[in-house]
């Protein structure tokens, strides 16, 4: 699989940043350029499609979403995701760019972190006009290899603030202390995934105690800290099974921190309802 990162950065659009975006008539790859970039991919970047007219369709880690006029599909870095199948004539932008431009920026925006679980945004209206005119700005700087980084960075900020707000719109302040825990927690488990640390652990590590951090994770993504922490590792199972090269079950287990193959095994089918081969089978279409 093609490292993406150095995709991004070799086909970059400005000289300081890596950042790229793309819109029906600018930004499109050659043949050539393309010939190398085939999907589905592992990409280590932010990727932003904004629909202006029309729809398309995504694959993102084996979900299916559907995106309409005014409507915001975001794919987060080492996600697995297909190219968008856009409707004939379908009027859309995408940006994308990595964690260098984000480190950038003055604040950090929570909706990166989907604690939603949840990957498309709708707006309003007025966001949604303000959403057209920060991209076609981000546009117009740039088709100009040497635009001042400071302002393509101006842009980024108010995009991303107005997607932040967009995507808490109906889930109440994204700074509430119980929310903020819950990012707390879901950033820490992607830092520590396959270390298997005990509840207890994490708890003490996010200052709660082990109640108040099972109340806050049911809450916010009606499981269990255990049951979400072993659907993210499946998850990741997944990705690995359908996207990377073929291993076997035992390094699939190891590689993600299990010391028991079999119990890896049967969490694979509990969490799916599938064993690894009938998975595995379905992914091939055999």
């Amino acid at each position: 699989m093609q490292n993406s990162a150095s995709f991004l950065y070799k086909l970059r659009q400005n000289d300081k940043l890596p950042i790229r975006i793309v819109s029906p008539d600018f930004g499109h790859l050659s043949q050539l350029e393309a010939a190398d970039y085939n999907a589905p991919q592992v990409t280590p970047y932010y990727l932003f499609l904004f629909m202006l007219d029309g729809c398309s369709w995504h694959n993102i880690d084996l979900q299916q979403y559907e995106a309409g006029d005014n409507e915001l599909i975001f794919v987060m870095p080492y996600q697995v995701h297909d190219q968008p199948v856009l409707e004939q004539g379908a009027n859309f932008i995408k940006l994308g760019f990595d964690e260098s431009c984000l480190s950038l920026l003055p604040k950090q925006y929570p909706f990166l972190i989907n604690p939603l679980n949840y990957q498309k945004v709708s707006f309003k209206r007025s966001a949604a006009m303000r959403m057209k005119a920060i991209f076609t700005m981000l546009l117009d700087l740039l088709k100009c290899w040497h635009t001042e980084a400071e302002l393509i960075l101006a842009h980024l900020n108010s995009l991303l603030t107005e997607i932040n707000t967009a995507y808490f719109r109906l889930q109440g302040n994204p700074v509430d202390s119980k929310l903020s825990t819950f990012i707390a927690f879901k950033v820490f488990i992607e830092h520590n995934l396959t270390n298997h640390y005990s509840i207890s652990r994490i708890a003490r590590q996010l200052g709660v105690n082990t109640n108040g951090l099972y109340q806050i994770v049911k809450h916010s993504s009606g499981l269990s800290p255990k049951e979400f922490i072993n659907k993210r590792l499946i998850l990741e199972a997944r990705r690995r099974i359908s996207y990377a090269e073929k291993t076997t079950i035992k390094e699939l287990a190891y590689g993600l921190g299990f010391n028991d193959p079999e119990y890896f095994s049967r969490l694979f089918k509990k969490v799916t309802g599938q064993t690894i081969a009938q998975f595995s089978k379905d992914l091939s279409g055999n």
